[in-house]
């Protein structure tokens, strides 16, 4: 007897487990979620790590929840994981959901700035001393303000500093997600790939990249959500992810 997989929900960078709060509300009662605060941020005990250790991190968490498959769903650079651990374990993942999901080429210059080796770390230290505490004192004042900004207000990792854990991830972008792509055997498994084509963070062009590598995939096409999907159509974001999990069981 087939049972009906649990979906993880893999946040991006940098974030925790409540972006995907708007979510998790919304699913269907019929869809078992779990958001884990990923290496390197929020209450995770990990520090920061590269694809493959957040992917090594993500198969651990699994085992000790006694989960043999699951179908994952990642956010922006959750994407990345996602892809990473469906590489090494492809017999542990039921299905993939990315949402506005990092691939090979979708780095801007911007990008590049942020993983250069000298002007990369200051501006991380520099970007993550002060950007929560600007956030915060913009949400208490303007509580209505989209999520965007508000999204900076709470973020933190309690056992090291957020800025080392974003530098890094930075540099897995340019460094080594190619690698992990080219290991992906995508001849089975099913996806499922959401995009807002205004999204400037991470181009629709690599929703597009991603939907032809997967001959298993479904493009969905959203507007209304920008880069941060869970957090300002979370709505439209449960329901697809819960069509998705019925679907592969």
């Amino acid at each position: 007897m087939t049972t009906t997989a649990p979906v993880v929900l893999l946040h991006g960078q940098p974030g925790d487990h409540s972006a995907w709060d708007g979510v998790l509300e919304r699913l269907p009662s019929s869809v078992r979620a779990l958001a884990w605060d990923r290496p390197g941020y929020g209450s995770s005990e990990s520090a920061g790590g590269t694809l493959e250790e957040n992917a090594v991190w993500l198969l651990d968490r699994l085992d000790r929840a006694g989960i043999p498959d699951a179908v994952l769903a990642g956010h922006s650079y959750g994407g990345g994981v996602a892809l990473a651990a469906a590489a090494i374990a492809p017999e542990r993942v039921r299905g993939l959901i990315s949402i506005a999901g990092v691939w090979p080429g979708c780095v801007t210059r911007w990008d590049g700035v942020l993983a250069a080796p000298v002007v990369g770390p200051a501006l991380a230290v520099g970007m993550w001393s002060m950007m929560p505490r600007l956030a915060r004192w913009h949400r208490a004042r303007h509580p209505d303000a989209v999520a965007s900004w508000h999204a900076f207000a709470d973020i933190r990792h309690e056992h090291s500093p957020v800025w080392r854990t974003v530098l890094l991830e930075q540099r897995e972008l340019f460094g080594s997600l190619d690698h992990w792509v080219e290991r992906l055997d995508t001849t089975d498994m099913p996806a499922l790939i959401i995009a807002d084509p205004t999204d400037t963070v991470v181009p629709v062009a690599a929703a597009r990249a991603l939907h032809e590598r997967f001959p298993r995939s479904r493009l969905e096409l959203v507007s209304g959500g920008g880069h941060l999907l869970p957090q300002r159509i979370p709505d439209v974001i449960a329901a697809k992810i819960g069509e998705f999990v019925d679907s592969v069981g």
